[in-house]
């Protein structure tokens, strides 16, 4: 891996700057500009998510934004309503309301002296999700989008109700977003304001779990934010990502076969992560990658990005199952679109002697013994796991409120003191 320093541009960062929106709320902002911007205007790049930039993001977004920032672009991270230094509450992920401020957050942008008007908004996984369901309200300014790891459906592909079927991970994403929105903002950028903004999200936040467990079945609460309601909306150009380690791989492939709008699709051997950081191996320049994207639709290089095959996939090579590998052996091949004319399908049976195309299928059940780690049996193993989350809260990576702060929650949660996650 090579570490790049040098750049076209030089970076200017604006570590903190509060966006104003129509009902009094300010969201909070951390921009990377070209030094200049204000004189010879950039495009956008931004990216809306709950994970608060000043800590929970901050390492990512450092690998990320101030290399399009020193290629000529306005690099935005915004946290949403109710976390980190942004005022308000948070109510949900995905709603109307979260939508509605990220509209408002897109036109402020293409507004700024340093912005040409065009935007590209980009994110893994919730930053995924709404970039998705920003470009189906398509604003004006919002000329293309990168989606990774995210869905088209947020009823069977999310991490609810896999395929209708209730996940361990609904309880264990819960705990996750209380993490983040239960977390004080930073005294040192909000001043003496920031107590009252923690205890007034101590005091009003909801119980997610309860509210997604209120849902069980398919109906207008997971429709709302699922393009696939009418896949027709989104006229931006979309570059879906995915990996297939990941539990949202199935979405590229949809995507590709229903928009309409320019599209490009990416699939590799990783679990939920940007590619460029990504495991198994092997990684990809992804930054680069991107940077091809947002020149050719928010600069209008004629780099030939949408000259080549719209789809590149991972062909991995068998291996015995695991748990986790390291890097996966294969090959890159791309297609011309999906599904493509030159791919042909073919029908298997599994027989006495195996799996094959000619062969008898089976005329009595067969016993399969197979690891917990591999097959249908295997446990739900999304990296964002509740494990995960009790390293994240016995690390004290985030300040947490005392005992008496969180009188709130003793309705329905138990804390004990003399129990920890390892």
């Amino acid at each position: 891996m090579q570490v790049k320093t040098d750049f076209p541009y030089t970076v200017r960062e604006i570590e903190h700057l509060l966006i104003p929106l129509s009902d009094g709320t300010h969201l909070a902002a951390r921009i990377w500009l070209p030094e200049g911007a204000e004189q010879a205007p950039v495009p956008a790049i931004l990216e809306y998510l709950p994970y608060r930039k000043n800590d929970g993001t901050a390492p990512r977004d450092a690998l990320t934004h101030p290399y399009f920032a020193g290629h000529g672009y306005a690099s935005v991270r915004v946290d949403m309503r109710g976390n980190g230094e942004s005022q308000g509450l948070m109510e949900d992920e995905y709603l109307p309301l979260e939508q509605a401020d990220a509209l408002e957050v897109i036109d402020w942008i293409a507004q700024q002296p340093w912005c040409t008007g065009k935007l590209g908004m980009m994110g893994i996984s919730w930053g995924g999700f709404n970039s998705l369901q920003l470009a189906a309200h398509t604003p004006e300014p919002l000329k293309a989008i990168i989606t990774l790891c995210s869905t088209d459906d947020r009823y069977t592909d999310d991490i609810h109700y896999k395929g209708g079927n209730l996940l361990n991970e609904n309880l264990a994403w819960a705990a996750t977003m209380l993490s983040f929105s239960a977390a004080p903002p930073d005294p040192r950028l909000v001043g003496d304001e920031w107590r009252a903004m923690w205890h007034e999200r101590l005091d009003n936040m909801p119980l997610l779990a309860e509210t997604w467990l209120s849902h069980q079945h398919r109906d207008d609460y997971w429709r709302q934010g699922s393009i696939n309601t009418d896949y027709a909306n989104i006229e931006a150009a979309v570059y879906a990502i995915g990996g297939w380690g990941d539990a949202y791989k199935n979405t590229v492939s949809r995507m590709m076969e229903n928009l309409s709008c320019p599209r490009k699709a990416l699939i590799g051997p990783w679990i939920h992560k940007y590619p460029h950081f990504a495991v198994p191996h092997p990684a990809i320049g992804f930054l680069q990658e991107a940077l091809r994207w947002w020149d050719h639709w928010l600069k209008g290089e004629e780099n030939g990005v949408m000259d080549e095959p719209s789809a590149t996939f991972y062909l991995q090579d068998s291996l015995p199952p695991k748990t986790m590998y390291a890097e996966r052996p294969g090959r890159w091949v791309q297609t011309d679109g999906w599904p493509a004319r030159n791919v042909l399908m073919h029908e298997m049976s599994l027989s006495e002697t195996g799996l094959g195309h000619d062969e008898q299928p089976l005329t009595t059940p067969v016993v399969i013994d197979s690891p917990l780690t591999a097959g249908r049996h295997q446990a739900n193993t999304a990296p964002s796991g509740l494990a995960r989350i009790c390293r994240l809260i016995s690390a004290s990576m985030m300040p947490w409120p005392s005992a008496l702060t969180v009188r709130h929650w003793r309705r329905r949660w138990t804390f004990s003191a003399s129990r920890r996650c390892i």
